[in-house]
């Protein structure tokens, strides 16, 4: 090939179109051009190497044995290289590499593993790095960047940060001691934890999101008294199982963080809890964005967010 200039990437396109389709016509809406830009462009890369690579009649169009030996060689280069540039091009808009997610007490569930598969779908050449995150200051490390993206339970409404799709929906249940007279009970109602004592966070939680979840007072007003301040979910569940009081949760809990001296009895009278993705809005990265859809495509999926 001495002397020989190289084939235009739009020749090698239209002779990789023209040996995969073998008709002018489909050749040319693919490539949107013309059947004469096809032709012309496929005469003058025969040109090039010297000898034809498609044999035309007026009823087919083959390739000759050349033109076959040609595509073979071609299309794997043409593949790599695309895969290359695609590559590339991720890195640059900051596809590539290590997306950092937090999750607040359902990290052993099905859900981090649907959206990681989901994700991964998406951008196989991310890795995905899961970090609990405590109740005590859940938003503390997305702002501070240790994770770029958050499973957590709403309410979120913070001015910095932007709540994605809902991933998780499921209902409230009570976690009481299993020698307390609530343990016996099919259901129970917010009024009933006016006789009782729950507990509140230690740390920087927002109130309004640990009010929602542990209320201060019953739909008729009554006061709920607060016993001490926790810090983690494994001393919640150390403390009721102690006799030190009770307190709502959801209900995946019933699931994965079965133990003695704990039963979990359905509250009838709250709304859903839901789970959402949050992430730092200035910090919303093409990974992000390839995670929040990712949760949108596990939900549709699904039908709904995941429920328990």
């Amino acid at each position: 090939m001495d002397g020989m200039r190289l084939p235009e990437r739009h020749e090698l396109e239209t002779f990789l179109v023209l040996a995969e389709e073998l008709h002018f016509g489909r050749t040319a809406e693919r490539l949107l051009v013309s059947q004469a830009r096809v032709s012309q462009t496929v005469k003058k890369l025969e040109r090039r190497i010297g000898a034809p690579l498609f044999e035309r009649t007026s009823r087919r169009v083959a390739l000759t044995p050349l033109g076959a030996a040609l595509h073979a060689d071609l299309e794997p280069l043409c593949g790599a290289l695309a895969e290359a540039v695609a590559r590339a091009s991720d890195t640059a808009r900051g596809m590539a590499g290590v997306l950092r997610v937090g999750f607040l007490g359902i990290g052993a569930g099905v859900l981090n593993t649907a959206l990681v598969d989901a994700f991964r779908i998406r951008c196989p050449g991310c890795e995905v790095d899961l970090r609990e995150i405590h109740f005590a200051d859940p938003l503390g490390p997305l702002r501070s960047g240790e994770v770029d993206v958050l499973l957590h339970r709403l309410p979120v409404a913070e001015p910095d940060l932007t709540v994605g799709p809902v991933v998780l929906s499921e209902p409230f249940v009570l976690a009481v001691p299993t020698g307390h007279a609530l343990a016996r009970r099919e259901t129970v109602r917010l009024e009933d934890l006016a006789h009782t004592t729950v507990f509140g966070v230690a740390g920087v939680a927002p109130d309004y999101w640990w009010d929602f979840h542990v209320p201060r007072t019953t739909p008729s007003g009554t006061p709920v008294p607060r016993g001490r301040d926790v810090t983690t979910f494994q001393e919640l569940l150390a403390l009721i199982a102690q006799g030190q009081g009770v307190s709502p949760m959801a209900a995946h809990v019933t699931r994965y963080h079965g133990r003695p001296g704990i039963t979990y009895v359905p509250i009838e009278d709250v709304p859903l809890t839901e789970v959402a993705l949050v992430w730092r809005t200035t910090a919303h990265t093409a990974r992000v964005q390839a995670f929040a859809d990712a949760a949108r495509d596990a939900v549709q999926v699904n039908n709904g967010p995941a429920a328990f």
